[in-house]
C-alpha cells in the first residue's frame, strides 16, 4: 500500500479565531463554501475524500454541517462570482483549490478563513505571508508545483529516446499559471531542449494547438490548470494522434490515456484539507496554522499508451511507478 505522509501543521497559538471561523454555539450548523476549480465529474475523487474525512472527524452533511457546493468547470473568470457569493452567504470556511481561485476567495473576504486543498505557489502568487506563518484567513497545502517541474522533465528524458524538442501546453488565459510554465522554461533551457510554447485558451478547441505541434516538438509537457484538468481526455487522444508523448500531473490525467504523470496524491491532500477545516472550526486561527507541504508523489505510468506510441519503457522504471497501467 503506498503511504501519503505529508507534514502535519500545528497550531502556533492558543488564541481562537475571533470572526467567522470562531466556534459554534451548540444548536447551529456551520457552513462550508465548497469552490471547485475543475467540473463536478472531474472533482467527484477529491470530494469524497473530503467528505469522507470530514464524517471520520464527526461531521455529518446536512445533521451537523452544510455544505455549499459550486463547480467552475475550469472557467476562471467563475472564481470572483462564486468567492463573491460565498461571502454574501456568510458561510465559515471556504474551501477551494488552485492560485487563482483561492486569491478570488482572499480578494472577496477578509474574514472568512480560506483552505486551499492545493496551491501551487501559495507565497510567490501572494496567497500567504510565508509557509510557517501564513497570516490573515488563508491557510492550506501547498503542491509544490515549480519544484517538481524538473522531476518530470527528467522523467520523460527516461521514457523519449532522444528527446530534443520539447512542447510546453498551458492556458494563456489564466496568469497564475505563468508560474509553473516559466519554471518549465528554465528548467527545459536548462536540460537543453528546444522549447516550442502552446497556448491554448478556454474558448478555443485544443486540436489547432496540437495539431501545430505535429513534426515540431518529441513530446509534449502539460501545465496544470483546471481547463487542462476538465479537457485531459481530449488532450491526450490529439497527443496520441499527433504521436506526442504527454507529461501530467494528475493520476487520473495518466488514467485518460496519458502516458504518465507525476504529482502529490491529491484526494490525500482534499483529506488533510478537511482536518484543517475541522480545527478551525473548533476556534483555530488559519494564519497560525503552517502551509503543508507534501513528502510523497505520485508515479503513475501508463504502459497501454506507451506502447500504442511505440516506446519501450525502462524496467526500472516500472518497478518505481506506484502503479502501471495495462
Amino acid at each position: 500500500m503506498r503511504r501519503r505522509d505529508f507534514i502535519r501543521g500545528i497550531v502556533g497559538s492558543a488564541t481562537a479565531w475571533p470572526l467567522a471561523a470562531r466556534a459554534q454555539p451548540a444548536g447551529s450548523m456551520p457552513t462550508i463554501g465548497y469552490l471547485a476549480a475543475i467540473s463536478e465529474a472531474a472533482d467527484r475523487t477529491r470530494r469524497a475524500a473530503f467528505v469522507k474525512r470530514l464524517n471520520e472527524l464527526g461531521w455529518t452533511e446536512g445533521h451537523s454541517i452544510r455544505i455549499e457546493y459550486r463547480w467552475s468547470d475550469g472557467v476562471v473568470s467563475n472564481a470572483a462570482a462564486f468567492a463573491t457569493e460565498f461571502a454574501r452567504l456568510k458561510v465559515d470556511v471556504i474551501v477551494t483549490s488552485g492560485d487563482t481561485y483561492v486569491l478570488a476567495a482572499k480578494r472577496a473576504t477578509a474574514t472568512i478563513p480560506i483552505v486551499f486543498a492545493s496551491a501551487g505557489d501559495p507565497v510567490g502568487n501572494g496567497l500567504v505571508k510565508s509557509l510557517a506563518r501564513p497570516g490573515g484567513n488563508v491557510t492550506g497545502l501547498s503542491i509544490e508545483l515549480t519544484e517538481s517541474v524538473g522531476k518530470r522533465l527528467e522523467l520523460l528524458r527516461e521514457v523519449v529516446p532522444g528527446l530534443h524538442r520539447l512542447a510546453i501546453l498551458f492556458n494563456a488565459a489564466d496568469p497564475l499559471v505563468n508560474t509553473e510554465r516559466d519554471a518549465a522554461l528554465a528548467d527545459a533551457s536548462r536540460a537543453g531542449f528546444e522549447v516550442v510554447k502552446s497556448e491554448v485558451r478556454p474558448d478555443q478547441d485544443f486540436e489547432p494547438a496540437i495539431e501545430a505541434l505535429k513534426g515540431r516538438a518529441d513530446a509534449l509537457y502539460v501545465c496544470l490548470d483546471p481547463l487542462i484538468v476538465i479537457n485531459s481526455g481530449r488532450i491526450n487522444a490529439l497527443a496520441l494522434a499527433a504521436r506526442l508523448p504527454v507529461m501530467h500531473s494528475l493520476r487520473h490525467q495518466a488514467e485518460a490515456d496519458g502516458l504518465m504523470s507525476y504529482g502529490p496524491d491529491f484526494p490525500s491532500m482534499s483529506r488533510r484539507a478537511a482536518e484543517l477545516v475541522d480545527k478551525i472550526l473548533h476556534g483555530a486561527n488559519p494564519a497560525d496554522i503552517p502551509v503543508e507541504q507534501p513528502t510523497k508523489f505520485d508515479f503513475v505510468f501508463n504502459l497501454k499508451t506507451a506502447k500504442a506510441l511505440g516506446l519501450t519503457v525502462p524496467e526500472r522504471l516500472l518497478i518505481a511507478a506506484d502503479e502501471v497501467i495495462e
